[in-house]
């Protein structure tokens, strides 16, 4: 993790224990090791990393637990460089992702509940992180992994390490090695840990000078880690964007999280409960920018900047901010058509840090003409062949693929034929009417649902969250199958709608019938529907639910 990386020295710009790059540093960590060949100056920051790789300076790279194909600024580039490796290898606890699949050598790496270590948060607290997992397969820890090659390329000795404890007592005892005062980072109290003791480690903050004594609060007493024991202020001159808008790409791309996601998706994506939420990628615009550029509501568009194009679904809102684009950052070529939004960020680092300005890269937004819009829900996963947009997700009772087609697929192949070709086998029931560009087809099999289309000739399409809910009934009575071509229930059953709450699965009209029942607060809704009251992500959208009634409740009282 990121604190505990620091720790240890996993970043380019510094040596372990926090220390740097000076002689009197270089030759202490030397003489700890027993290592005459320290690096003897800062490594490249990922960004210069890839571009010295596409240039042929860097031979071979072994990347571990991230995904620079998708997440890196000019993530095209990233993947056109890898390709000049002569040897890359990945350690992954995933079959497939976008960086995984470019990879001559795959080693199978430990996931988080597999492995057995510490982990340092931004507060200065370590945690014992114990296994709770078994080991699947012939995956490893990446120590145990590092390790193994390191002793096969004859430094036996040097990585003679028989599990993690013995590497946190070394790591700890680094920490005060020759440490004066003036490293803050200093757990010296717990390098002569037993194996026993680390196991049994309770968090504590660091510094650490006495073994079970931790430091809850630094610098209370004024002393900072300077020569002059005195704070010190680094003055940082302001200067014009480096990524200003211009006339030819007027808007500013903004990129980011969405509230149930994290990074590329490789893990929280297979969980159906956090894709019910966000099931695609998206632009977001406002309202005024969109009338300008004719986009509407869930129409599909290109976003450009000078290093690629991504091609999404627009959502208008007004609470975005006149003239600026935001796009997500977590979908890849493996969930989507082209919603790898990398690829569009501009290289521009920070001067100091190599940090990436992923916020402010100046783009393009245009609609992309589409003939018809779909859906498609199925038991199994099933592939839409042909499609000129897809997204697809695994949600709760089945997998999800929305897409659209291009006036050109459209005269290609009829659309009834083309749907009819990714569906499955079993009893169809299908309405198709070419005037109107509909077409709509259920697959039943002994009474189950297997597999469902919709597809019209605008984004106005039903609602898929009670269809994506049929898939739970073993049997669906033939009366009540009708019910399904029509996307929504028969008289007196309950739509959820979107999904709002995924902790406990609660939809957004199942909570807008408590409010206007009279839950008019965060706390009522919890209290009848449970939404709200675990993890809290959704307690916004439950505060703008809220918002929005207010209106319809001051018009009902004049």
């Amino acid at each position: 993790n990121a604190m505990g990386g620091r720790e240890v020295g996993g970043l380019a710009n510094m040596l372990a224990a926090h220390m740097g790059f000076s002689a009197t540093e270089r030759d202490r960590v030397g003489r700890f090791w027993k290592a005459p060949n320290v690096v003897a100056s800062e490594g490249m920051k990922a960004v210069d990393m890839f571009d010295a790789i596409e240039q042929g300076r860097i031979k071979a790279l072994w990347v571990m637990g991230t995904n620079p194909v998708v997440s890196l600024p000019r993530a095209d580039h990233v993947r056109r460089a890898l390709a000049k490796l002569e040897v890359f290898v990945v350690s992954e606890n995933v079959a497939s992702n976008d960086t995984l699949n470019c990879a001559s050598i795959r080693l199978p790496a430990a996931a988080w509940g597999e492995k057995d270590g510490t982990v340092t948060n931004s507060g200065r607290c370590i945690s014992r992180q114990r296994q709770f997992m078994p080991l699947a397969g012939e995956a490893r820890p990446d120590w145990w992994i590092m390790g193994e090659v390191a002793r096969r390329l004859g430094w036996v000795d040097a990585f003679a390490y028989d599990g993690p404890a013995g590497i946190f007592r070394e790591h700890a005892q680094l920490s005060g090695f020759e440490n004066n005062g003036e490293r803050a980072f200093n757990i010296t109290g717990l390098g002569a840990l037993s194996d026993a003791a680390y196991d049994e480690l309770a968090p504590i903050q660091w510094p650490v000078l006495v073994e079970g004594q931790g430091t809850a609060r630094m610098f209370g007493d004024g002393q900072f880690v300077t020569p002059s024991r005195k704070a010190r202020f680094v003055s940082v001159k302001g200067g014009a964007i480096a990524c200003a808008p211009t006339p030819d790409a007027p808007f500013v791309l903004n990129t980011g999280r969405v509230r149930d996601q994290w990074h590329t998706m490789t893990r929280t994506a297979l969980s159906p409960r956090l894709m019910t939420h966000i099931a695609e990628p998206f632009v977001e615009v406002h309202p005024d920018d969109a009338s300008k550029l004719g986009l509407e509501q869930g129409c599909i568009a290109e976003v450009s900047t000078p290093h690629g194009t991504s091609t999404l679904r627009v959502l208008v809102n007004r609470g975005q901010q006149p003239g600026s684009l935001f796009v997500p950052i977590h979908w890849s070529a493996e969930n989507s058509s082209n919603g790898r939004i990398g690829a569009l960020v501009a290289a521009v680092v920070d001067p100091i840090s190599g940090q990436p300005e992923a916020k402010a890269t100046p783009a393009t937004v245009v609609a992309k003409p589409m003939a018809a819009y779909g859906f498609v829900l199925s038991r199994q996963a099933i592939k839409v062949a042909g499609a000129d947009y897809w997204a697809k997700a695994q949600l709760t009772e089945c997998h999800l693929v929305n897409f659209a087609l291009e006036p050109r697929a459209i005269e290609t192949v009829r659309l009834a034929a083309w749907a009819r070709s990714i569906l499955p086998n079993g009893e169809r029931l299908e309405v198709e009417d070419n005037r109107l560009g509909l077409y709509r087809s259920a697959i039943m099999c002994d009474g189950r649902l297997e597999a469902i289309v919709f597809i019209g000739p605008t984004p106005k399409l039903p609602g898929h969250d009670w269809l994506q809910n049929q898939f739970g009934r073993e049997l669906i009575p033939t009366p009540e199958r009708r019910t399904l071509l029509a996307g929504r229930p028969v008289e007196g059953a309950a739509d959820q709608g979107a999904i709002v709450c995924v902790c406990f699965q609660v939809g957004e009209l199942r909570i807008g019938t408590v409010i206007k029942g009279g839950a008019k607060s965060v706390e009522a809704i919890g209290i009848k529907l449970g939404a709200g009251t675990n993890c809290g992500s959704c307690v916004p959208e439950l505060k703008r639910l809220i918002a929005q009634s207010r209106p319809l409740d001051a018009t009902a009282a004049e």
